[in-house]
């Protein structure tokens, strides 16, 4: 039998005092039960002696102490999991969404997850096909990686993770797809977007989504993510999936913690964010991966905004500690008209070196992928110093490598948002552009490959 406890003494924000309790344990579920049978749902956050500060997922507001009561549950947070997710539509907490019945559950999971033991982890090394030249090319992602998309406010990247969670596919494999979805405090108008993409497209058919929308309380937001992996970790290792796993916006996560953490009068970090803020992200990117045995996979693609575009700024300065590379998006590049606006050079995939190659891409993957950098950055000083001293100042090798960069630019990284590459297209369109530079030039291409794809290019 659960207790229930009428020692409700004090409610602050989204956080209860309840006393004179016990055997309470930390991160427990509590039900309040209001005098009218209105009931409210919240978790331990901490204990102390005999009083749980209990966190409320609905709110205070018109929550009446004196005649309400607290009921312990004795569990945390659990998801229902079947492989009847698929095609699915959930709230923050795990509840449907889209007007289906509930799952009828093979298993309930703990959303906090079990921690990865690293010594049964597998390394990433097969290539995902994203159908996006400056990321498949360029920053190549790997089955089992965490790459996220560092973009700004009003960017396209609700668009990018779209098309990404529609195209994405390993390629040479025969094992099944999925993607999780989860949108963390993001607007209905955004909300609706991708769901309506998804459903359009056909790609719901593979996809779990999880929906918390700005007008949610903040504390769910907590809890969107940790409801998306434990689906994602479900399908992976015991339904053999490889699954893809996007989140958006981890900023918004990140403003949930810092506004309970000031709630409980905790000790703020740098620009408020609580002193735990990398532990907490650790908690979520760490969930990534492949485990030896098992024939799944997770694969995070989290998406955040830059705050005033700044790099430094701790999330995004947190996240890439935590993160095997990012993708950036430049609004320089969207004012151009370039889609996907990403900005090749100042992103890196840490481990795109892993999944290319004779036999993952093709033999000449690598070279071209160095060459490309190469000759783009050097075309973008042409520019530069042509905007300072004008084209005259430039050498007859500099101004083709000024238009390189405007090529490189329009043909290869700007696509649209509905075309799909195959990475056969996306090298073959890189050798395409490296005709524009002298042969000479190319010193990062081994002679061989010159021969096979430079030249024939060339008589072609």
């Amino acid at each position: 039998m659960l207790k229930e406890y009428k020692t409700i003494r004090e409610v602050v924000g989204p956080l209860m005092l309840v006393e004179n309790v016990e055997g309470v344990k930390y991160d427990e579920l509590v039900e309040i039960e209001q005098e009218n049978g209105e009931k409210r749902s919240g978790k331990v956050l901490e204990i102390n002696g005999d009083k749980a500060l209990v966190q409320l997922f609905e709110g205070s507001a018109g929550l009446k102490i004196s005649t309400s009561k607290a009921r312990f549950l004795g569990k945390s947070i659990e998801l229902a999991v079947s492989p009847d997710i698929l095609g699915r539509v959930f709230d923050g907490m795990g509840r449907p969404k889209d007007g289906g019945e509930p799952v009828i559950p093979d298993k309930k999971i703990n959303i906090n997850g079990q921690p990865i033991n690293p010594v049964a982890r597998d390394y990433p090394n097969e290539f995902i096909q994203t159908g996006v030249s400056a990321i498949d090319g360029l920053n190549t992602l790997v089955r089992g990686q965490k790459l996220p998309v560092f973009s700004a406010s009003g960017l396209p990247h609700a668009e990018l993770a779209a098309q990404i969670a529609r195209q994405a596919k390993v390629l040479n494999s025969d094992s099944k797809f999925a993607v999780v979805f989860a949108a963390i405090g993001i607007t209905f108008e955004e909300a609706d977007y991708f769901i309506s993409d998804f459903r359009k497209t056909g790609a719901i058919d593979r996809a779990v989504l999880f929906m918390n929308l700005a007008n949610d309380p903040a504390i769910e937001r907590i809890s969107t993510p940790r409801m998306a992996l434990t689906a994602a970790e479900y399908l992976a290792f015991e339904c053999d999936m490889h699954v893809l796993v996007i989140m958006t916006d981890i900023t918004n996560y990140c403003e949930a913690l810092r506004e309970v953490s000031a709630a409980r009068k905790e000790v703020p970090g740098r620009r408020g964010y609580p002193g735990y803020l990398y532990t907490d992200l650790a908690t979520l990117y760490e969930r990534a991966g492949r485990i030896r045995g098992k024939k799944g996979s997770i694969t995070q693609i989290p998406i955040l905004t830059m705050p005033e575009d700044d790099k430094t700024h701790p999330i995004p300065d947190l996240t890439g500690y935590i993160t095997e590379g990012q993708i950036i998006l430049s609004r320089e590049l969207h004012k151009k008209g370039i889609v996907p606006p990403i900005d090749v050079l100042p992103s890196l995939s840490r481990l795109k070196d892993k999944g290319i190659g004779a036999g993952k891409t093709r033999k000449d993957h690598a070279d071209t992928m160095n060459q490309l950098f190469s000759a783009y950055a050097r075309g973008k000083d042409a520019k530069e110093l042509s905007a300072i001293l004008g084209e005259a100042a430039l050498s007859e090798v500099d101004k083709k490598f000024a238009h390189f960069a405007e090529a490189f630019e329009e043909q290869y990284v700007s696509q649209g948002f509905d075309n799909n590459r195959d990475i056969i297209e996306t090298l073959d369109i890189g050798w395409n552009l490296l005709k524009l530079l002298p042969r000479g030039e190319l010193k990062r291409i081994r002679d061989a490959y010159l021969e096979e794809f430079f030249d024939n290019k060339e008589k072609e």
